[in-house]
């Protein structure tokens, strides 16, 4: 939900005056959006994927604001989020990445959505459904084994193209393992390449045409450049983080993050030595301490594996940490080193105060998992 928007500085705030709040930042989408696109062979075209509310960013929004510096290629998870997208008047091809019921069939004609055949039998069930013609992408298996129909079956996937109900516009795969520097995972990645443009061609010399390819998505592109494609689908490099922390390919690649995370002082009270603080007493002051409860905690979708793993946050420019076990709608930091704090300051969680930035994948690290789960989860509770 947006509930204020700063246009002159391109600042989206959700939830605002309340407990927690996420700022987007429109002008680092947009660098993103063009650092990304110069990456791009010439005729390749840029995908942007927004499922799961655009990573925790929202959807609508980050979509309009796609839609508007010419983005004009989409992808979702669910034809339902496809659907929502259409409902706000976005334009340009939505590509339904997941599973799709073919009894749901209707909803993609009548959104104008694409969907991905996730196997042979799922392509022959959306035609069997379909009043119209449905418009699909086939999803080959590479090497992931999640969906997609295996290459070897190259006969039963050109028979799909006989389908009076599909419009059979595209192909696509997906790298399992683009991210990893690893020699083994390399060698893996580059034969995922070479099945699916192999295929591409055994389909071309039956007579079939696959229509519009897609491979690559964020680490793809980063790693395996300048590959003959129609689309790159840009998921988490599009909001300005890596999965994990790429401290030298952020020289490279300086992406810009989209989205901060931000909460409120709530209360100031001292600590005296040999105190401890939240649940579990995990943490104890060896030490006179000044700490602050501040507004979120795991229920907005903060993880509660940074308790006691020394994790930043910002008040007035200056860097402490969290203390103690982060609880369901609070945590604690120590403001010992910030005389001037006070309740009501807010705290960043999440971006960027004076010289100092606090980035996901490095939060995510702490945590144990990466920034695409973190974004994702930072749900940010009213009231």
């Amino acid at each position: 939900m947006i509930t204020k928007i700063n246009s002159d500085a391109m600042i989206f705030r959700l939830l605002p005056e309340r407990r927690a709040w996420k700022e987007l930042n429109f002008e680092n989408l947009r660098w993103n959006v063009h650092l990304l696109k110069s990456r791009l062979p010439e005729g390749c075209q840029f995908m942007a994927v927004v499922k799961a509310d655009a990573y925790g960013h929202g959807a609508i929004p980050v979509s309009s604001y796609l839609n508007k510096i010419g983005v004009t290629a989409f992808a979702v998870a669910t034809a339902r989020e496809g659907m929502e997208l259409r409902r706000h008047g976005i334009e340009g091809e939505i590509l339904v990445l997941g599973y799709t019921p073919p009894q749901e069939a209707s909803l993609l004609t009548a959104y104008n959505l694409i969907q991905t055949a996730a196997d042979c039998s799922h392509a022959q069930a959306l035609n069997d459904a379909a009043m119209v013609p449905v418009r699909i992408h086939l999803k080959l298996d590479t090497g992931m084994h999640r969906l997609g129909e295996r290459p070897e079956h190259i006969e039963d996937l050109a028979r799909l193209f006989s389908l009076p109900r599909l419009r059979i516009c595209g192909m696509f795969s997906h790298l399992c393992a683009a991210d990893s520097r690893d020699p083994e995972d390399a060698a893996f990645t580059r034969q995922q390449i070479r099945i699916f443009f192999d295929t591409a061609q055994k389909l071309r010399s039956l007579g079939c045409d696959p229509g519009k390819l897609h491979l690559q998505s964020s680490y793809g592109v980063l790693n395996y450049p300048g590959l003959p494609l129609s689309y790159a689908r840009f998921g988490i490099a599009m909001y300005g983080a890596f999965s994990q922390p790429e401290p030298e390919l952020l020289e490279t690649c300086p992406l810009r993050p989209v989205l901060s995370l931000h909460a409120g002082i709530s209360l100031i009270k001292e600590l005296n030595p040999g105190e401890s603080v939240s649940y579990g007493r995990n943490f104890r002051a060896d030490r006179p301490m000044r700490i602050a409860a501040v507004t979120i905690g795991y229920a907005d979708g903060l993880p509660r594996s940074l308790s006691n793993r020394n994790a930043p946050v910002l008040v007035r420019q200056k860097e402490t940490r969290i203390l103690g076990n982060i609880c369901m709608d609070q945590l604690l930091i120590d403001v010992t080193h910030i005389p001037e704090a006070r309740p009501g300051d807010p705290v960043t969680i999440l971006g960027t105060e004076g010289t100092c930035t606090l980035r996901a994948e490095d939060l995510a690290f702490r945590a144990g998992t990466i920034a695409n789960e973190l974004l994702c989860r930072l749900s940010l509770r009213e009231g």
